[in-house]
């Protein structure tokens, strides 16, 4: 039986929408596993426009942006102002060639990072060192990628290779592709922003990536949830972070949307704009307690478990891979972080087994 789409792995449309007084909602491709879109939303104001998310780097995206912007009857020389949610590549990609084109700031929480290592990047000090683009080089990224162990001693899995050449395609193996932009403006929890003739409160929610930021405008009820808060998918949490526990922060920050009062629109960067958001928290919040509930269960029958055995309880056969391994290690150390679960190193795996008390 064919599963029904999600939200957020429709195509993106070349619409522009109005989702609330001077707030546009373009809609930039992604095609990526379990994504087919970001929503780009462009600020109207005096100065021209701000934009949220400007999609992946590359041309395609580009030309998608530049399309939208059209329509609506800008160009990306208009812009002032690039809001950057997190340290994703589907959303911080156009921010460099905007700020080329029209010297725009780029606006990101004041934690915002790059999403990978230099080591998974290959980048070298050495000037001989091979073109990017090149054939070779992005094989020899895939090489290292691939042959990497990670943090609970698993190899990373080699996709299909008909799914790497489209991911080559697409520049996923050249270093281009990760380049974090430089912010030209860094804010706080509860700083102030003033773009589309209103003033924003920046709202720090780690989770999802420790620098990730929400925007809140207190006046109208606008929440721009970024990947914190999405309507019909769970966020991942994975356990490849600098952070010790990133579900905490994420629970912790999850508890922050219910406090918000009058919310009369949540504006994600995935899917549809929904109303709930208070709601739709508390039920990311249940989801997640519940895998913390089969592991609790399972680690009672599956002593010393690897990632990978946990893996596959908490996910379906099809899901199975290095993502789920990643969320699967996160609330496994969330667990040993709440002395639930005591972890062991055999040759290199990471096994857990229920902690006993004395």
């Amino acid at each position: 039986m064919t599963r029904p789409i999600k939200q957020e792995q429709e195509t993106a449309s070349e619409e522009i929408s109005e989702v609330a007084s001077g707030v546009l909602r373009a809609q930039l491709p992604v095609n990526l596993p379990g994504l087919g879109h970001v929503n780009c939303y462009v600020l109207e104001d005096e100065r021209g426009i701000a934009v949220i998310d400007p999609g992946l780097p590359g041309d395609d995206s580009w030309k998608a942006l530049t399309a939208r912007l059209q329509i609506a009857g800008y160009k990306p020389e208009n812009i002032h102002t690039v809001i950057v949610t997190h340290s994703h590549f589907d959303h911080f990609g156009g921010a460099e060639r905007i700020r080329e084109v029209s010297h725009a700031d780029i606006l990101t929480h004041e934690h915002f990072r790059n999403a990978f290592s230099s080591r998974e990047l290959l980048e070298s000090e050495d000037s001989d060192d091979l073109d990017p683009n090149s054939e070779e080089a992005q094989e020899k990224v895939i090489e290292r990628i691939f042959s990497e162990r990670l943090p609970w001693g698993s190899k990373r899995k080699m996709p299909p290779r008909e799914e790497i050449e489209r991911f080559k395609q697409m520049g996923r193996f050249n270093s281009s592709w990760f380049k974090t932009p430089t912010p030209t403006v860094e804010v706080r929890d509860l700083d102030t922003i003033s773009l589309a003739r209103r003033e924003w409160i920046a709202v720090h929610t780690p989770g999802h990536t420790n620098d990730h930021l929400c925007l809140w405008d207190p006046v109208n009820g606008i929440m721009f949830s970024g990947d914190h808060v999405l309507p019909t998918i769970t966020p991942h949490i994975g356990g490849i972070s600098p952070e010790k526990d990133p579900l905490a922060k994420f629970f912790e920050s999850l508890k922050k949307m219910t406090t918000f009062e009058g919310v009369s629109i949540a504006l994600p960067a995935h899917g549809h704009p929904f109303v709930d958001l208070g709601g739709r928290a508390i039920e990311i919040i249940e989801h997640h307690e519940e895998r913390l509930e089969t592991i609790r269960k399972t680690a009672l029958s599956l002593p010393d478990g690897s990632v990978t055995e946990f893996m596959k309880v908490l996910f379906s056969e099809r899901a199975w891979g290095d993502m789920a391994e990643s969320e699967t290690y996160a609330h496994l150390e969330h667990l040993r972080e709440l002395g639930e679960l005591h972890k062991t190193e055999d040759e290199g795996i990471s096994r857990y087994s229920k902690e006993t008390r004395p």
